[in-house]
This record gives C-alpha cells, sequence and structure tokens, in this order.
C-alpha cells in the first residue's frame, strides 16, 4: 500500500497534435521533444503484509439455527484458530492492480436452556481491483525516499470473493454449511504524504448490490511512518478495518436460509515493502 506513483508517455498524442495544429512552432517541437525523451514509468511490486485482530459481531442463521456471532476484540485471541492475510499491489505509480486476501478460523460456544451450541466460523475473503490516480497536488518538500510530498486521490473497482463455512453443534446433533458469493464494487482511496516520513492512507468501497451479497461495505485507514527495511524502501502501518457483509440464500435444507449478516472490524498492523 505504499504509493509510487508516475503516469504512462504521452508522446504518440503530442505528435497527432502537432500534426494536425495550424502552425507547428519551435516551443512546440520542443515541448515534443521533452515528451518523447521522458522516461516510461516503472512498475513496482508493493508487498503488504499485516494482522487485522477483528471483533466479529452479528447474525447467523443455518438450518434453522439462529445464533448471534459476537467474538470482541478483547477475546479474539482466545476464538482464534488460525490467520493468514496480506496485500500485494503492481502499479507504475499512475495505473495499479492489487491483491488482498484474509484466511480465519474462528470457534466458540454459547449456552442455550442449559444446552451448549457450538459455532465454527471458517472465512475466506480475496479480492482483486484496479485503480487509477485521478488527482494529486503537491504538498511542498520531499518524502525522505526523494519523492515529492503529495496527496492524491484513486477511484477504484473491482470484485471481493467470499467463502464462509460456518458448523453448528447443538443439542446432539451438527451441521455444516459452506458458502461463497462474489461482489463487484467501487470505491475511492486517499493518499496524504503528512510529513516526510509520516504518510496517511484511507480506502472506503461500497458493494454487493444484490449480485452477490445484498450489500457490502469496506472501510479503512491507516497511519504510516517510512524507513528503510533490508534495504527497501518500507512503511510501517497501523489503522483500523471494517467489513460488513449481507449475504442470504437458501441453505442445504431448501427449507431454511443460511443468513450471513456480521461486521468485521478491529485495529491491523502491518508495513509494505516496494520491489
Amino acid at each position: 500500500m505504499l504509493r509510487f506513483l508516475p503516469c504512462l508517455p504521452t508522446s504518440l498524442f503530442c505528435l497527432v497534435f502537432c500534426l494536425s495544429s495550424t502552425a507547428f512552432s519551435p516551443s512546440r517541437a520542443a515541448d515534443f521533444d521533452a515528451e518523447r525523451m521522458e522516461p516510461e514509468r516503472e512498475w513496482a511490486v508493493i508487498v503488504s503484509p499485516y494482522v487485522w485482530a477483528a471483533s466479529l459481531n452479528g447474525n447467523a442463521s443455518l438450518a434453522g439455527f439462529d445464533t448471534n456471532v459476537d467474538v470482541p476484540f478483547s477475546e479474539i485471541f482466545d476464538h482464534l484458530d488460525f490467520v493468514l492475510m496480506g496485500n500485494v499491489e503492481v502499479t507504475n505509480g499512475k495505473w495499479g492492480v492489487y491483491f488482498d486476501g484474509q484466511h480465519v478460523l474462528t470457534s466458540q460456544d454459547e449456552r442455550v436452556f442449559a444446552h451448549e451450541i457450538g459455532l465454527d466460523i471458517k472465512t475466506t475473503t480475496l479480492s482483486a481491483g484496479a485503480f487509477f490516480k485521478a488527482y494529486e497536488v503537491e504538498l511542498g518538500g520531499q518524502t525522505v525516499f526523494g519523492k515529492p510530498r503529495t496527496i492524491s486521490f484513486e477511484p477504484t473497482a473491482g470484485v471481493r470473493w467470499t467463502e464462509l463455512k460456518a458448523g453448528v453443534s447443538a443439542f446432539g446433533t451438527s451441521t455444516t454449511k459452506s458458502a461463497d458469493w462474489t461482489d463487484p464494487f467501487i470505491g475511492l482511496r486517499m493518499n496524504a504524504d503528512l510529513t516526510e516520513r509520516w504518510n496517511l492512507f484511507a480506502e472506503a468501497d461500497i458493494g454487493g448490490f444484490d449480485v452477490g451479497s445484498k450489500v457490502s461495505v469496506n472501510a479503512q485507514a491507516y497511519l504510516g511512518y517510512r524507513m528503510e527495511m533490508f534495504g527497501k524502501p518500507t512503511i510501517l502501518r497501523a489503522g483500523y478495518r471494517l467489513l460488513y457483509q449481507d449475504y442470504e440464500n437458501d441453505d442445504f435444507t431448501g427449507v431454511n436460509k443460511f443468513r450471513w449478516d456480521v461486521s468485521q472490524h478491529g485495529p491491523v498492523v502491518g508495513f509494505s515493502m516496494r520491489f
């Protein structure tokens, strides 16, 4: 989630414009030569491992069983069985694509009328999107990486695939339901260089639109600190993230509904390293 954002050469556009003009002045020829000699923008790969300590809150329905999903942040490590998270971005500074993923396994127990109900939840979320820098303003000065300090805004669009496996054990019986859906989304990203070292990144998107889930909302913001790690430009990041999904479909019984109306939210820590 480091942003190093330069532009694709525009020589062909300049050539067509100049040839179609009524006068090909020396100044225009000089501008054309400068455009032609501008180096192509380099592509970079930015790898961002992170840990998202997300609380789970909401409601789930499976095979006629309705249960509250309530795993607070203060107890997340008591319920967390496995986690794997990360983000990879490929960009030339003007355009880019990114891939983000989380795989989380949690478990919890509840008591209803002296009976124990067990709920195991395994979620896998994979997102892929593209973005472009639509607006940028220089703020003066440079970052420690030698780039101008800027604030930029980047529209983004993509898809988010979710696979959910929920197992319920109650009254001596158990059942497991697996569901997956894909949500298109649109959003906006903001990247601001606060000082030569400190950086603020924020992103928000909305999706679902009844294509997969009824609605999904993703919002996140991170404060970053620039430094070198293993000789690579790196930003250490800490922030907060929210992902809300409201999905409903028929379950395997053909009578009951499978419902996942849950928000995941909590602090995030990690780093972004540019290669």
